[in-house]
């Protein structure tokens, strides 16, 4: 098996390699990479790079057909990969989250890859009262993050030809990685009682969170690589994660605290209504992928991400303005002159 990851220098990525490799040991594994986070290592004792058969560097908006050729599985993790960069960069979280991942996938079906597998999101279900989100209730997506995703959901369902295309609506991530971010719920909650001993929830605590740990979303793809036609469709949109891992924000603060004892949890009762909430049904997830359903709990995450951040010696209490929060990666990297606002690499 040939298998390319493109977006693989993130934080999900590292945990893909790990499995892949691992559940594969004869496989080729590639990734592709813009390397805007290359250097956004967190505990890692080797680079997770030196797993790969091979690293490539360059951007998704220009990989080309011939690029594509002779792999069996392409794995399309790279975006714009949040809300708030979401936000500050609408026009290129259109270009690379959607049209890239249109345009790749076309090639990739011309060049006779069998599996291509798309990283989205639950949050394609925006503000969603009314108990669990399936598959197939309508979506309210709320940001330019999750119209980049459900846009390209929609294109990917047109495709033609034999190449089996599965979107995975990825609950939201957590868990330690070696290239580790805190801007995510769960981590930032860890990395507050860590610090600073305070958990501050900015909503009321109320809203919905599916969560899933990134080295569960590795063993979703480990499916999804491999998924024929016949267990689900040539065509799949999926919710991925498990039904035990739907929880309101408030109970998460406490978890933290639980865990980590003589935390202070700080809930903005005042907050306006949050524009993410949801609760998400992964029963289909849960028929079609028996043999690869999360097996992180929530108590798991939460205690390998103190184990991670202390074998650090993480004890910023200012980690929202630090290079573990990826908008604050960019806009370095703008304001140093190495990207564009594009988020092109200037040359040298």
């Amino acid at each position: 098996m040939k298998i390319l990851v493109l977006g693989n220098m993130g934080y999900v990525g590292p945990a893909v390699i790990r499995e892949l490799t691992a559940r594969h040991p004869s496989a080729i594994v590639h990734g592709y990479d813009n390397a805007y986070f290359a250097h956004c290592l967190t505990n890692a004792h080797t680079l997770p790079e030196q797993r790969l058969t091979q690293q490539f560097f360059g951007d998704v908006r220009d990989l080309s057909e011939q690029a594509l050729a002779g792999y069996d599985a392409v794995v399309q993790l790279a975006a714009v990969s949040n809300d708030p960069m979401g936000d500050r960069f609408a026009g290129v979280t259109e270009a690379i989250n959607q049209d890239a991942t249109i345009s790749i996938a076309k090639a990739a079906a011309r060049a006779g890859v069998r599996n291509f597998v798309f990283a989205s999101s639950c949050s394609v279900y925006g503000v969603a009262e009314g108990g669990p989100r399936t598959e197939a209730d309508p979506v309210a997506p709320m940001t330019a993050y999750a119209r980049s995703k459900i846009g390209s959901e929609d294109a990917l369902a047109d495709i033609d030809g034999d190449m089996v295309i599965t979107s995975l609506r990825f609950a939201t991530a957590c868990g330690m990685s070696d290239r580790l971010r805190l801007d995510l719920v769960l981590n930032d909650f860890v990395a507050g009682a860590l610090s600073d001993g305070r958990i501050t929830v900015l909503s009321d605590g109320s809203p919905w969170r599916p969560l899933i740990d990134v080295a569960d979303m590795a063993r979703a793809i480990d499916w999804a690589i491999q998924r024929s036609a016949d267990n689900g469709g040539r065509i799949l949109r999926v919710n991925t994660g498990c039904n035990e891992r739907n929880h309101q924000v408030r109970d998460l603060a406490a978890a933290v605290a639980e865990a980590l004892p003589g935390t202070e949890v700080s809930i903005n009762t005042e907050a306006p209504v949050d524009s993410r909430s949801y609760q998400v049904d992964f029963s289909l997830f849960a028929r079609l992928a028996p043999h690869h359903q999360p097996q992180m709990t929530l108590a798991k995450s939460i205690s390998q991400l103190v184990e991670g951040l202390r074998g650090m010696n993480f004890a910023d209490t200012q980690f929202r303005t630090s290079p573990l929060v990826r908008l604050r990666v960019l806009q370095g990297h703008i304001d140093s002159g190495r990207l564009s606002e594009d988020l092109r690499w200037h040359s040298r």
